[in-house]
C-alpha cells in the first residue's frame, strides 16, 4: 500500500507535463511555412519544371489537400491570423509590415504556441517572422536585447529574419537579439532616410552585383542586393542569402535534436522563393526556369533535411508535419531576377486565376499537406474546404487543451477534416486581398466584395488584382479559374453572400 498519497499525484503531473511515456504519445508537431509558394508550384500539385522529391513524399506518406487556404494574399496578415486565430482584417496594422515594425501580436495576446507551451512542449520559431519586434515601430535598438519578442508570445527559443529577405535589417535575430552582433559595426536601420554616404541601389546600381532591384528595391545595398530601408553596420551578422536556408535548417535540426525526448512544437517559415531569390550554388541550375525554380529545389531541401532528421531519430511516425504556404505566388516582385521570361510553360499558380496580393482564388488558394502515420492515411487526398485560420483551435481539440475565453475567436475545431478522418468542408471562409478586399467562399460560391481600389492590373507584377467596383459572383465549383461572374444570373445567392459577409465582418458567427 502507498503511504505517500503526494507521489502518486507528483508521479502523474510528471507522467503528462515530463517526458514519461504519456507525454511521448503526444506527437510533435511541425509547421512549414513556404513564402509565396504558388498552389502550381510542387510537383504533386501537377508542377512540369520542376522536382520537389521530398514534398512529394510527404504528401505519398500524409493526405494532400486540394481546396485548402491562407487568410490573405499577402504575408503579415496570413501569418497573423496562423497563429492568434484572429482574422487579421479585424485589426488595424496588420498589413505588409516594415522590417522595424512594432509586435504586430501582442505580448497579452494568447497565441499557438503559447497553447504547446502551456501543454508540456517544447516550442521553437524559425525563419521568416514579419510581425514585428520590440514595443513600437522603429524605435528598436538593434545592438542590444530587444525588450519584447517572440518570448512574450510563447516561444521558448527563436531564430528568425525580422521581417523578409527584401527588407532591412538584413540579420538574423536569435531569441531577441542579433545574431554574431558585431560591436564594430553597430547597427542602424531607418524605414525614413538614408545614412549619409551609405550607397543605395538608386544611387549605385553597379553595387548590386548579385540581384538588380526592377522597382521598389533600390534602398540600401546589402550583399549586392538592393533592400526595401535604409540600413548601416552590421558587419559580420550580415546574412549572406545564398546561406539563409542553411542558416535556418541547422537552428531548426539542433532544435529537434535537443528536444527529441520531449513533445515539441515548431514553426519553420521559409524564405526561399520570396525575393530576392538568391538560392545556394549547389540548387542553382537544378531547373530550367532560374533562380525562381531552383529557389524551389532548395525549399524541398529544406523539408527533406527536417524529415531525414525526424527519421534518423526515430521520431517521424510520433511527428505531426503541416506544409503551406503563406499566399498566392509572385513572378516578378521588384527584381530583374528573369523569372517571367524562364517560366517555360510553368503556372505557379496552376489552373488559378490572379497571384498573390489578388482577390482571385490564386491569391489565397494555397498547397496544404498534412503528415501523420499515427493518424493520416498514406497517399489520402481531400476536396474539403479549409482555412489555416484552424489552425489554432483544431491544435486545441487535438490537445484537448483549455484555451483562455476570447482567445482564437475566428478560430473552429477542423481536427477531424485536418486529419482526413472526415471530409467535412468548412462552412464559409474569408480571404482578404492587398486592399482589404474580402471574398466570402463556401465550397460551390465566392462572392468579392465591391472595391473602391480602381486598378485592375498590377503592371509592374503583372498581377490581376481581382478588384472592381460591382460586385462579383463565381460559381467556383464549376468554373475553378472564375472566369464568368455570374452575379446578375444569380441574385438571390449573391444577396445571400452579401448579407453574410456583412454579418461575418460586424461581429464572430460560428460555425455551427
Amino acid at each position: 500500500m502507498n503511504k505517500n498519497p503526494i507521489s502518486l499525484f507528483a508521479l502523474a503531473v510528471f507522467t503528462f507535463h515530463g517526458t514519461g511515456a504519456y507525454a511521448q504519445q503526444r506527437p510533435n508537431v511541425i509547421f512549414i511555412y513556404a513564402d509565396d509558394l504558388g498552389y502550381g508550384d510542387l510537383e504533386c500539385y501537377g508542377a512540369k519544371n520542376v522536382q520537389t522529391p521530398n514534398v512529394n513524399r510527404l504528401a505519398a506518406e500524409g493526405c494532400r489537400f486540394t481546396n485548402a487556404f491562407a487568410v490573405a494574399a499577402t504575408s503579415t496578415p496570413s501569418r497573423y491570423s496562423l497563429l492568434t486565430g484572429d482574422y487579421s482584417w479585424r485589426r488595424k496594422g496588420t498589413d505588409i509590415a516594415r522590417g522595424d515594425a512594432g509586435m504586430i501580436i501582442r505580448p497579452e495576446q494568447y497565441t499557438v504556441a503559447d497553447l504547446f507551451k502551456n501543454e508540456g512542449y517544447a516550442t521553437g520559431a524559425f525563419g521568416k517572422w514579419h510581425l514585428g519586434l520590440g514595443d513600437k515601430t522603429g524605435e528598436q535598438d538593434w545592438n542590444a536585447p530587444l525588450p519584447c519578442g517572440l518570448g512574450d508570445l510563447g516561444f521558448d527559443y527563436s531564430y528568425i529574419m525580422a521581417a523578409t529577405g527584401d527588407r532591412v535589417p538584413c540579420v538574423f535575430i536569435e531569441n531577441g537579439r542579433v545574431a554574431n552582433w558585431d560591436p564594430n559595426a553597430p547597427i542602424e536601420v531607418s524605414y525614413t532616410h538614408p545614412f549619409l554616404g551609405e550607397p543605395t541601389g538608386k544611387s549605385n546600381p553597379e553595387l548590386c552585383y548579385n540581384q538588380m532591384w526592377d522597382f521598389g528595391h533600390n534602398m540600401s545595398i546589402v550583399n549586392g542586393i538592393g533592400r526595401i530601408g535604409y540600413m548601416k553596420g552590421g558587419g559580420k551578422a550580415l546574412w549572406k542569402d545564398e546561406n539563409i536556408a542553411d542558416s535556418i535548417v541547422f537552428h531548426a535540426v539542433r532544435f529537434i535534436q535537443e528536444h527529441r525526448r520531449e513533445p515539441f512544437f515548431m514553426y519553420v517559415a521559409t524564405n526561399d522563393v520570396h525575393v530576392p531569390r538568391f538560392p545556394n550554388a549547389r540548387f542553382r541550375g537544378k531547373t530550367n526556369m532560374g533562380v525562381r525554380g531552383d529557389a524551389i529545389v532548395q525549399f524541398d531541401w529544406t523539408v527533406g533535411e527536417i524529415m531525414k532528421t525526424l527519421k534518423k531519430l526515430k521520431i517521424e511516425d510520433n511527428t505531426l508535419v503541416i506544409l503551406t504556404s503563406d499566399n498566392g505566388p509572385i513572378v516578378n516582385d521588384g527584381y530583374k531576377d528573369q523569372a517571367n521570361e524562364l517560366l517555360n510553360g510553368h503556372s505557379p499558380a496552376g489552373p488559378l486565376r490572379g497571384n498573390k496580393y489578388s482577390a482571385f482564388e490564386g491569391g489565397t488558394r494555397v498547397p496544404f499537406i498534412v503528415r501523420w502515420p499515427k493518424e493520416v492515411k498514406a497517399g489520402s487526398e481531400s476536396e474539403a474546404l479549409l482555412s489555416q485560420i484552424d489552425f489554432f483551435s483544431s491544435m486545441a481539440k487535438m490537445l484537448s487543451a483549455r484555451v483562455p475565453k476570447g482567445s482564437a475567436p475566428d478560430s473552429w475545431d477542423s481536427w477531424s477534416t485536418w486529419t482526413n478522418k472526415a471530409q467535412i468542408d468548412r462552412s464559409w471562409i474569408v480571404e482578404q486581398a492587398l486592399d482589404h478586399t474580402l471574398s466570402l467562399r463556401n465550397k460551390n460560391w465566392k462572392y468579392i466584395e465591391p472595391s473602391d481600389t480602381r486598378v485592375k492590373l498590377m503592371k509592374e507584377e503583372n498581377v490581376e488584382t481581382g478588384y472592381d467596383s460591382e460586385p462579383q459572383l463565381y460559381k467556383v465549383d464549376e468554373d475553378i479559374h472564375e472566369n464568368d461572374n455570374v452575379a446578375t444570373k444569380y441574385p438571390d445567392i449573391l444577396f445571400q453572400l452579401q448579407a453574410q459577409l456583412r454579418k461575418i465582418a460586424k461581429g464572430r458567427v460560428n460555425n455551427r
